[in-house]
């Protein structure tokens, strides 16, 4: 029997041997990487690059001592809710949803997010969310008690909902009205009365929600005594409608969308006494003006108020008594070169004012003096000192402790493609660095300053999450993910990593770049080049971090080189260089993808007659200006969603950095893709969506016309149901990118 066994054995060795000589790809498993099978197979298994991110839904509990979080239960695929102390490393469960159904059913409960009383004894849940616009719908919200686990319904169809800082009624809004939910008498008061069918209490406008960054319209005072709240009166704005075409007859939506030059909704501040139900409206004259932002100070009755002219180049703070509505002008600023700020999507920071506990002082993120620093005021409007000075940028605020005087920010300091934390006492000394490792970081910190959860990565390292504490200078307390799966499945495939450059074109201007190169990489072979690019005014696409983007991946184990390159009107480096852009958007983009082009062609490994360009949305707009304005750098196009002529795109975006269409229109002309549709050369692929409530088709239709009408033909794609970003199902999604990269296999290869 051994004898027959070691025969088998050698046997199937013989055989495995023989058909490894004829099978090369299982020769070489254990010598060369693999290589993706297909572009499926790729754009499929991005979740490998990416990897692991840490606790999700972070919220800073009991002063910044322990933070809760959420985790998806791998055995019963439900929700939990944890909290975890850094002080001694204790991790408790707050909520299991197994544990719960919906009260009076026996349906599963289930949640989307949740949010804490003030003395964290109780959670507010939504649930059963609809979708109205990109960021906004109705939901149901259920208020539980940690201490008796009971699960109360406080209001059905409630488009936003918010406990009060005291932690006993909770505020919502539904159908155009206030509301609050007495949590101890369990009675619901109305609070407001005046709604009608296009005016909202306590609700934004679809312009006011996209472009100033906020869904929720009203807001708690400290004393959870009163409601300050956006009225918001829509009845004359000028109305879009979209389609997807299903059914015989199809339903349009219909929305109220201001674009430039038409009339924006009217907007009203006032104050609700929950205690006595009496509502005073601030005294403001708006005039043609914009209401971006309301803050409570910390003096009782007194609401701040944020001012701005419509093109959003002047600013003016108001202090509010809110017992009478009375105003007082605290600080004001004007920019003739540029538009002023009172927030950043991109750096994904919703205020750049500052009303810290205990104290008559304000802190304002401001760019007056060539970069974003942080500036101290009191109450009276005078500047008690610059917090923050040099040629780079605070980006975000992430703490602000009275007691110890500390503000914990976030900077550019060390590189425009990196963020690193620091820490700097209000009158500007004792400034602290408190991450060393290069590359793009990210950060949740507890209301304190103390703790503080680091997500990081750079060129060379998959993402890293790591909890850390200011005591000691950044100390490193627990590493929460290292991601060698990550690190393990790049040595499996072929990866090819992000090299980041810098150069100086014919412009003057210095330019941060990265590039993207096959895994099998010769310079003495010829590739293509594609440039993917947004570009769009703050945003900034290049980073030292690692690659994580599925597709790129599958473009360079093809062939491709990728690049893209932080543009003029990026953020991260100074006001010149973001705002160079105004009022003329376009124009200095795309110059400096044709000179980051031009500098990689340089290289005989580039095919400079075969280059591409690819972008979305604002990147759309740009990939299609610059095939126009550069026909003979640029002869392959992958167009999405893209903005033709910002004529057709929404008041508040457009006007703050083209300025006001009577004033530019010059300007406007100039930037519209249909005036420069004569010069096309090269081969355009254009994707959209009919349903995108955002961009609307309208642009890529005008902008079909005007080809044709100049004898240019381009290419089409319609994806009706799709929103925003065109595909609307993972069998959409990958449609589209195989319609994409067939195109860019077909008039480059």
């Amino acid at each position: 029997m051994r004898l027959i066994v070691t025969r088998a054995l050698s046997v199937s060795l013989l055989f495995l041997f023989i058909l490894a000589q004829f099978n090369p790809l299982q020769s070489q498993v254990q010598e060369e990487p693999l290589q993706y099978q297909s572009l499926q197979h790729a754009l499929f298994s991005g979740g490998q690059l990416s990897g692991e991110r840490g606790p999700q839904n972070v919220q800073w509990i009991e002063g910044g001592d322990r933070y809760s979080y959420m985790v998806q239960n791998p055995e019963t695929g439900t929700s939990e809710i944890r909290a975890y102390s850094p002080a001694d490393d204790s991790d408790e469960l707050l909520f299991d949803s197994t544990e719960h159904t919906f009260p009076a059913t026996d349906k599963a409960f289930q949640f989307r997010t949740f949010q804490w009383s003030a003395d964290f004894r109780y959670l507010v849940f939504q649930t059963n969310f609809t979708p109205i616009w990109r960021y906004s719908g109705n939901s149901d919200y259920y208020y539980y008690s940690i201490e008796d686990s009971t699960l109360e319904l406080i209001a059905e169809d409630a488009f936003t909902a918010e406990l009060s800082p005291d932690g006993q009624k909770v505020g919502y809004h539904r159908n155009g009205e206030m509301f609050v939910f007495d949590l101890d008498s369990g009675e619901e008061t109305q609070l407001t009365f005046d709604s009608a069918e296009n005016l909202f209490n306590g609700r934004f406008g679809w312009v006011y929600e996209e472009e100033f960054g906020l869904v929720q319209a009203w807001k708690w005072s400290h004393d959870s005594r009163y409601i300050a709240f956006w009225q918001s009166d829509e009845d004359h704005v000028k109305r879009f409608e979209s389609t997807n075409y299903e059914g015989q007859y199809p339903e349009y939506t219909n929305i109220p969308y201001p674009k430039v030059g038409a009339e924006n909704p009217y907007v009203k501040i006032g104050v609700i006494d929950t205690q006595t139900g009496n509502k005073q409206w601030m005294d403001l004259d708006i005039g043609t003006g914009l209401i971006p932002r309301v803050y409570w100070t910390r003096n009782e009755q007194e609401l701040a108020v944020v001012w701005m002219n419509r093109q959003q180049n002047e600013l003016r703070l108001f202090f509010h008594d809110v017992a009478d509505g009375s105003g007082e002008l605290i600080l004001e600023e004007s920019s003739d070169d540029g538009w002023i700020d009172v927030f950043s999507f991109s750096a994904g920071i919703d205020d750049y004012f500052f009303f810290p506990d205990y104290r008559q002082e304000f802190i304002w993120i401001s760019d007056r003096g060539g970069f974003r620093h942080l500036y101290r005021y009191d109450y009276d409007g005078n500047l008690i000192n610059q917090i923050t000075d040099g040629a780079w940028e605070v980006t975000n605020v992430h703490a602000i402790n009275p007691d110890s005087e500390k503000i914990y920010y976030e900077s550019t300091e060390i590189s425009p493609l990196e963020r690193h934390l620091y820490s700097v006492s209000f009158d500007g000394s004792e400034k602290r660095q408190y991450t060393e490792d290069p590359g793009n970081h990210s950060f949740s910190m507890g209301q304190d300053g103390r703790f503080f959860i680091d997500t990081w990565s750079n060129i060379d390292t998959p993402t890293q999450v790591d909890l850390r504490t200011t005591d000691n200078g950044g100390e490193l307390l627990k590493e929460l993910v290292n991601n060698e799966s990550v690190t393990e499945y790049i040595n499996e495939y072929n990866y090819s990593p992000r090299e980041l450059f810098s150069f100086t074109p014919g412009s003057g201007v210095a330019l941060d770049g990265y590039m993207v190169r096959p895994p099998d990489f010769s310079p003495d072979s010829t590739y293509n080049l594609i440039m993917m690019i947004y570009g769009g005014p703050g945003s900034q696409g290049v980073y030292n971090q690692f690659e994580t983007n599925p597709w790129v991946q599958y473009l360079a184990q093809e062939g491709y080189v990728i690049a893209n390159v932080n543009n003029r009107g990026s953020g991260g480096y100074g006001k010149e260089f973001e705002k160079a852009v105004y009022k003329n958007l376009g124009e200095l983009e795309a110059a400096d993808y044709v000179q980051t082009a031009t500098y990689l062609a340089s290289n005989d490994w580039i095919d400079s007659d075969n280059i591409a360009i690819r972008g979305h949305s604002y990147g759309g707009y740009m990939a299609a200006l610059s095939m126009v304005l550069h026909p003979d750098v640029f002869n392959v196009g992958l167009v999405g969603a893209p903005v033709t002529d910002w004529r057709l795109y929404d008041t508040i975006y457009t006007e703050r950095y083209m300025g006001l269409l009577d004033e530019n229109s010059k300007g406007y002309q100039n930037s519209s893709v249909m005036s420069h549709t004569r010069n096309l050369k090269g081969n355009m692929l254009v994707a959209h969506s009919s349903m995108d409530e955002n961009v609307h088709i309208q642009n890529t239709m005008q902008m079909v016309t005007a080809f044709t009408n100049a004898g240019k033909d381009i290419d089409l794609r319609i994806y009706p149901p799709g929103a925003h970003g065109v595909a609307y199902n993972q069998q959409s999604y990958l449609l589209l990118h195989q319609v994409y990269t067939s195109y860019l296999n077909r008039h480059l290869k």
